[in-house]
């Protein structure tokens, strides 16, 4: 089991950066594919970027390429979602979560076994 814990959101300004980072605790981290995603008022939690166990390869949703980086650094059991360029519609409560490593689709949130309790990022002038 792992347990993770978002932070970074916030209130920012459209054309603004945030970076979000998620730290896990438990088992090892280096077993776990991670992956973002986000939930806007009314809407389904949907996939923003992923990225495999040993940070080799990334993969993100059209929305957001050219704009937000996924990274992690195994040896602080961290991920981060770097978010340049804001949009208002990036407006949602962001979801960290982890899948086992290799394991069922990278976009699917319903692979993915252990989730953050979020953290809300609010774009607005």
């Amino acid at each position: 089991q792992v347990q993770l814990v978002e932070s970074g959101g916030g209130l920012v300004q459209p054309g603004g950066s945030l970076r979000l980072s998620c730290t896990a605790s438990g088992r090892t981290f280096s077993s776990y594919d991670m992956g973002w995603f986000r939930q806007a008022p009314g809407k389904e939690r949907d996939f923003v970027a992923t990225i495999s166990w040993s940070g080799s390869i990334t993969s993100s949703a059209d929305s957001v390429k050219g704009r937000f980086t996924i990274s992690r650094d195994n040896a602080k059991n961290t991920v981060s979602l770097q978010m340049n360029s804001l949009k208002l519609e990036d407006t949602a409560v962001y979801y960290c979560a982890a899948k086992g490593r290799g394991s069922g689709s990278w976009s699917n949130r319903a692979s993915y076994d252990y989730w953050g309790q979020g953290t809300q990022v609010t774009v607005s002038s």
